[in-house]
């Protein structure tokens, strides 16, 4: 495997904080530069960009839940970097909404925000590099989904469901987009030690959440950037449609 991306680019979204930081550290750290996208927080993209070894990254302001923000982007990164090489989706959002719980107009809300985040938001993404990648020969996409697409998600069914259509996205992208020298995988993690799973690993469940693992925890960050790293790699071209679990065997599929 050739993890060297000296020259190369990559654009990461959610990359200010938690997975989406871990993996712009591994890409930094192999000689890209890294277009690290958020949607809100400034201080924590100025911390993240100032972590970053080599030099050239740059902040990517945009809400990639939206058409526009998605379409500029990668439109801003390509036009600072003059190349886009390596598309990572992390971004994504969670929500605690069972039907039993959950008023109507609830329900409609979180639906919308979830999809739109979490699988139009990366479809259009997709749809965007995709054509720069087909201009220049080729390139990589690796989409971060979720055990929770697997298993089902009772109390976050839009969370569950935006993940299984991630998956079916990127395996159908695979087979369109291989032609043109643009490989796409998958990396479906359990829970994973950040900030938004802070106040349930600490919680009465924690115990019990990691021992869903038979290493006992949970996967930290690095955990989940390794499998992105091997995705996007020079080497892992026959791995295209691959969804990766990395989950420490606490869900295991057939």
């Amino acid at each position: 495997m050739n993890d060297d991306f000296t020259g190369k680019t990559a654009l990461i979204t959610g990359a200010s904080r938690g997975i989406g930081r871990a993996i712009a550290e591994a890409f930094a750290a192999r000689g890209a530069r890294v277009a690290v996208n958020y949607r809100a927080n400034d201080e924590a993209a100025v911390d993240c960009l100032a972590g970053l070894d080599g030099s050239g990254h740059i902040p990517m302001k945009a809400d990639i839940a939206t058409p526009e923000g998605a379409s500029r982007a990668v439109a801003d990164t390509v036009a600072a970097f003059g190349r886009l090489d390596v598309l990572v989706n992390n971004a994504g959002r969670i929500g605690d909404h069972p039907p039993a719980d959950t008023d109507y107009d609830t329900w409609q809300k979180e639906w919308r925000d979830i999809l739109a985040c979490n699988l139009v938001g990366p479809a259009n993404l997709c749809h965007c590099a995709a054509r720069h990648m087909i201009e220049r020969g080729g390139g990589r996409i690796v989409n971060v989904s979720s055990r929770g697409a697997f298993r089902g998600e009772p109390d976050m069914p839009a969370y569950g469901a935006s993940k299984a259509g991630l998956n079916a996205l990127s395996q159908s992208l695979a087979v369109a987009l291989a032609p043109h020298g643009i490989f796409v995988g998958v990396v479906a993690p359990g829970f994973v030690e950040t900030d938004m799973a802070a106040d349930r690993l600490a919680g009465p469940m924690g115990d019990a959440i990691r021992a869903q693992s038979p290493l006992n925890r949970v996967a930290k960050p690095e955990d989940v950037a390794a499998a992105v790293l091997f995705l996007a790699s020079g080497g892992s071209e026959f791995s295209t449609g691959t969804i990766i679990d990395v989950n420490g065997a606490s869900y295991l599929r057939s």
